[in-house]
Protein backbone atom coordinates (compact mmCIF):
# COMPACT_ATOMS: atom_id res chain seq x y z
CA UNK A 1 0.00 0.00 0.00
CA UNK A 2 1.00 3.20 -1.01
CA UNK A 3 -0.24 6.02 1.25
CA UNK A 4 1.93 8.95 2.06
CA UNK A 5 2.23 10.08 5.61
CA UNK A 6 3.45 13.73 6.85
CA UNK A 7 6.36 13.03 9.23
CA UNK A 8 6.27 16.48 10.37
CA UNK A 9 9.10 18.40 11.21
CA UNK A 10 11.95 16.50 12.98
CA UNK A 11 13.16 17.75 16.12
CA UNK A 12 16.18 15.13 16.43
CA UNK A 13 19.11 15.68 16.82
CA UNK A 14 21.28 15.32 13.25
CA UNK A 15 23.24 12.95 12.76
CA UNK A 16 27.07 11.42 12.99
CA UNK A 17 28.47 8.69 12.22
CA UNK A 18 30.95 6.56 14.32
CA UNK A 19 33.48 3.97 12.73
CA UNK A 20 36.95 2.21 14.12
CA UNK A 21 39.78 3.44 11.85
CA UNK A 22 43.14 1.93 11.82
CA UNK A 23 45.78 3.84 13.13
CA UNK A 24 47.84 3.10 9.78
CA UNK A 25 46.17 5.18 7.91
CA UNK A 26 46.20 8.32 9.66
CA UNK A 27 48.61 11.18 9.17
CA UNK A 28 52.04 10.58 10.47
CA UNK A 29 51.40 14.05 12.75
CA UNK A 30 48.37 12.14 14.19
CA UNK A 31 49.69 8.81 14.60
CA UNK A 32 52.14 10.03 16.68
CA UNK A 33 49.49 11.04 19.29
CA UNK A 34 47.60 7.61 19.13
CA UNK A 35 49.83 6.42 22.06
CA UNK A 36 50.55 2.60 20.67
CA UNK A 37 46.56 1.81 19.82
CA UNK A 38 46.22 -0.19 16.40
CA UNK A 39 42.93 1.59 16.21
CA UNK A 40 40.86 4.77 17.13
CA UNK A 41 37.34 5.98 16.21
CA UNK A 42 36.38 8.54 13.80
CA UNK A 43 33.30 10.94 14.47
CA UNK A 44 31.65 11.83 10.79
CA UNK A 45 29.01 14.12 9.92
CA UNK A 46 26.50 13.80 7.63
CA UNK A 47 28.89 14.76 4.56
CA UNK A 48 31.55 12.67 5.44
CA UNK A 49 33.77 14.75 7.32
CA UNK A 50 35.67 14.02 10.35
CA UNK A 51 34.95 16.02 13.05
CA UNK A 52 36.69 13.84 15.58
CA UNK A 53 39.29 11.03 16.73
CA UNK A 54 39.12 9.29 20.02
CA UNK A 55 40.11 6.62 21.97
CA UNK A 56 37.38 4.10 22.15
CA UNK A 57 33.94 3.62 20.62
CA UNK A 58 32.34 4.01 23.84
CA UNK A 59 33.75 7.62 23.79
CA UNK A 60 33.21 8.84 20.49
CA UNK A 61 29.33 7.87 21.41
CA UNK A 62 29.67 9.87 24.64
CA UNK A 63 31.62 12.31 22.83
CA UNK A 64 27.88 12.88 20.24
CA UNK A 65 25.83 13.19 22.92
CA UNK A 66 27.18 15.71 25.06
CA UNK A 67 27.34 18.18 21.54
CA UNK A 68 23.25 17.67 20.43
CA UNK A 69 24.30 14.55 18.23
CA UNK A 70 22.95 11.50 17.28
CA UNK A 71 25.40 8.77 16.74
CA UNK A 72 24.83 5.78 14.43
CA UNK A 73 27.67 2.96 13.92
CA UNK A 74 29.30 2.44 11.08
CA UNK A 75 31.29 -0.78 10.01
Amino acid sequence: MNHKYDFGKSDDAPIVYVRPISVEELPPEIRAYAGGLSHLYAVHDKDGQRLALVRNRKLAFALARQNDFSPVNVH
